[in-house]
């Protein structure tokens, strides 16, 4: 996987096109200059100013809403209760 194709999906995943549409874009940009360069120095150059953008568009990024212990008890009880119910239906 290239450079650019792991920055894009991270950048999907952050969703930074709709909190940080230009900084996204220059990620892009440095991601392929990184893929598309022999150099390893370019590389390092190009891959040192990525470094800091990418780190901002994860401190810029919405923060997922992740279900509290009390969600977590939740599920597993229904998970318990399916795998009951199933056992009990005979499969």
């Amino acid at each position: 996987m290239s450079v650019h194709e792991m920055i894009t999906e991270e950048l999907d995943h952050l969703r930074a096109d709709q909190t940080s549409p230009g900084m996204a874009a220059v990620a892009r940009s440095l991601a392929k200059a990184i893929d598309d360069s022999d150099a390893p120095t370019a590389k390092a150059v190009v891959a040192d100013k990525l470094r800091p953008i990418m780190a901002d568009l994860r401190r810029l990024a919405p923060v997922e809403m992740k279900g509290d212990a009390v969600d977590d008890i939740a599920e597993q009880r229904e998970k318990r209760r399916a795998a009951a119910r199933e056992q009990a239906a005979g499969g």
